[in-house]
């Protein structure tokens, strides 16, 4: 099942189909690197410039730099769960930082192709689409430290993160990626 992004077609993953990803993937570094772009939520070039400045990890959050439209002040704070402290942790040791956003883009078509998931609309944004949209439909009440830490305004959040039809089972199964969010 696809689940596109009512606002640009960018595919969100349901968990089942995260999973498969992960286990297609041949290379440790990519699966690292998938994680911890679905586990901060973060844009693409926010992940490659924490990797540059390797100060970013602070406890249970890192520091980013706003790039974007809902700039409020210089930096923001991205809450992390355990295995997201975990994964940036893993991708900040890593002595390269991501590919091209162009390969990674094919990478994950390739990745889906192989694990059996329709490429159609995957890219770079789909972890960060998936990340925020399981945090919204898991933690409704909390739907204001979701939109601060992914760098959005309430009315963003509102419109488009909890509406996504997941199954009760998906609901489930994001239990064990967003637990201790």
């Amino acid at each position: 099942m696809t689940i596109m992004h009512p606002e640009n077609n960018v595919a969100i993953f349901t968990p089942s189909e995260f999973t498969e990803l992960l286990r297609s993937i041949k290379k440790t570094i990519n699966k690292e690197r998938l994680e911890v772009l679905l586990y901060t939520g973060c844009r693409y070039s926010e992940i490659v410039d924490i990797h540059k400045k390797q100060n970013r990890l602070v406890g249970k959050t890192i520091k980013v730099e706003n790039t974007k439209a809902y700039k409020t002040s210089k930096y923001r704070y991205v809450q992390l769960n355990d295995p997201g402290v975990r994964a940036v942790d893993y991708y900040l040791r890593s002595k390269k930082s991501l590919p091209a956003q162009t390969t990674w883009n094919e990478n994950l078509q390739r990745w889906c192709k192989d694990a059996g998931i329709d490429p159609t609309g995957v890219s770079s944004k789909s972890t960060r689409k998936t990340w925020e949209s399981w945090l919204a439909v898991s933690y409704p009440h909390q739907i204001e430290r979701i939109f601060l830490s992914q760098g959005h305004n309430q009315l963003v959040a509102l419109k488009y993160y909890l509406s996504f039809p997941f199954s009760d089972k998906n609901k489930e199964d994001m239990k064990f990626y967003v637990g201790g969010w």
